[in-house]
């Protein structure tokens, strides 16, 4: 099937060939988008389109739930962090209360810069690694 708008082309593309890391940061900025959204439709008392655009939210915070690492030591505090998001996400929806909106995107907010950094500084060690090589 080919897809004829060259913009939903190159986002399939960046999704098809993005490394873990740089998913996890497109995962937080569509929440982050959504959020906007959702923050919007309130404001208009757009009822279907805040809710929609929270079920998404509540989607990809489903996914990252799912996705991590429980190996790792910080994965517990991430899932209470994720669950407690979750649950607000759905007052939020219920009550219409933007400020719940206003808290998770802060929360949301410093998980993506937080992830962003961590990328760079990947991205820094993998470079001085290579030292002077082509």
């Amino acid at each position: 099937m080919a897809i004829n708008n060259p913009y939903a082309a190159y986002q399939n593309n960046s999704v098809n060939t993005a490394a873990p890391g740089e998913l996890t940061l497109m995962l937080y900025n569509g929440c982050l988008k959504f959020l906007h959204i959702a923050k919007q439709a309130m404001t208009d008392k757009n009822i279907e389109l805040k809710n929609t655009n929270i079920q998404k939210i509540q989607a990809i915070i489903n996914e990252l739930m799912v996705t991590l690492d429980t190996n790792v030591n910080i994965s517990a505090n991430l899932l209470s962090l994720y669950e407690y998001i979750n649950r607000r996400l759905s007052e939020a929806n219920i009550k219409n209360d933007q400020s719940i909106l206003e808290e998770i995107e802060g929360l949301i907010t410093e998980f993506r810069d937080t992830w962003k950094q961590a990328i760079q500084m990947n991205r820094q060690k993998q470079y001085a690694g290579q030292g002077g090589q082509a």
